[in-house]
């Protein structure tokens, strides 16, 4: 059964453990050096991401995409977190093996953490980078890895990982082929790429999720592909918490993934003539015109919608296991 969310108190109390879990990652990629007991700090946070995700991943993931898609604030550690949840999905669906799993989503969590200051100016920045942001860009693997290192961080899987995250390596046919360092990195690489392509910044807005993810498979090597395609598995073309149009006219919020990636559940929440519904409604994507149209950008609903209800409304499981 999935987690139902009866009251608009229990919304924010779940809301707020996610964003508990943001501005506490936030705090320790923004200020590490300053941090006493690193190593222990990012465990800790592994730890709670895992533990809200087991409550109800369909309701972890509408609050991630929420968070990631509302604004550009806090972009650093909201990117890291969205990595690092998708890189514990993905690990579940490739069955990697614990340790390699664990070394994934700590790189993930912390893979720009030479450069969390600067992520953060650019994502309100108009422009391209200044050549003195490019060289910070071009060294963070490598001071990123030196930093944790200091830190205290003696995973030599992590280091390796968070070393190689932007480097292009030419991948084999099979990521099995792949020493493990490379095949998490690759893995990583395809991860952030989507989770950036998501996230608005001022000097675009972001892609919707499905652009994203159709991007990713059509636009990147086999491999590339087959973590995009994997990707697209767990969560869907659409996962929950991003907006739709429906054929019939109306804009939907995805609420919980199904078997069929293009039919996730959703609930309507803008008529067809662009007005609030007073009463969010229940909807299934399957059967003849009660399809989705096309994926919606968050920035194209403008109108405060009822979180708490369309999750309570969007409560039932739909037929994953």
């Amino acid at each position: 059964m999935g987690l139902i969310v009866k009251t608009e108190g229990e919304y924010e109390d779940l809301l707020g453990m996610w964003s508990d879990l943001e501005s506490g990652l936030a705090v320790v990629l923004t200020h590490p050096d300053s941090v006493q007991e690193f190593a222990p700090r990012i465990h800790q946070y592994d730890r709670w991401l895992q533990d809200l995700l087991k409550q109800d991943t369909d309701i972890g993931l509408y609050l991630l995409f929420q968070l990631a898609t509302k604004s550009p604030v806090g972009y650093s550690a909201s990117h890291a977190l969205v990595c690092a949840v998708l890189c514990d999905l993905i690990a579940t669906d490739f069955a990697l093996p614990r340790p390699q799993r664990d070394s994934l989503v700590r790189a993930a969590l912390t893979m720009n953490v030479a450069m969390t200051v600067l992520q953060d100016q650019m994502a309100s920045q108009r422009g391209r980078p200044t050549r003195e942001q490019q060289l910070i860009i071009n060294d963070h693997p490598t001071k990123g890895a030196q930093l944790l290192e200091r830190k205290g961080i003696t995973d030599p899987l992590w280091l390796e990982v968070v070393r190689r995250h932007h480097r292009d390596d030419n991948v084999p046919q099979s990521l099995a082929q792949l020493p493990p360092a490379h095949r998490l990195a690759h893995i990583l690489q395809v991860v952030d790429r989507y989770a950036a392509m998501i996230s608005p910044r001022e000097s675009r807005e972001g892609q919707s999720a499905s652009d994203s993810a159709r991007n990713l498979i059509q636009g990147s090597s086999e491999q590339g592909g087959a973590v995009g395609q994997a990707l697209v598995h767990i969560v869907g073309f659409c996962p929950p918490g991003t907006f739709v149009q429906l054929e019939d006219g109306r804009v939907a919020i995805v609420t919980r993934r199904t078997r069929q990636i293009n039919q996730p559940d959703v609930v309507a929440v803008i008529d067809a003539h662009g007005h609030l519904l007073r009463t969010p409604e229940r909807h299934a994507t399957t059967g003849a015109g009660a399809g989705i149209a096309s994926a919606l950008l968050a920035s194209a609903v403008r109108e405060r919608v009822n979180h708490h209800l369309i999750l309570q409304l969007g409560a039932a499981p739909g037929d994953l296991p």
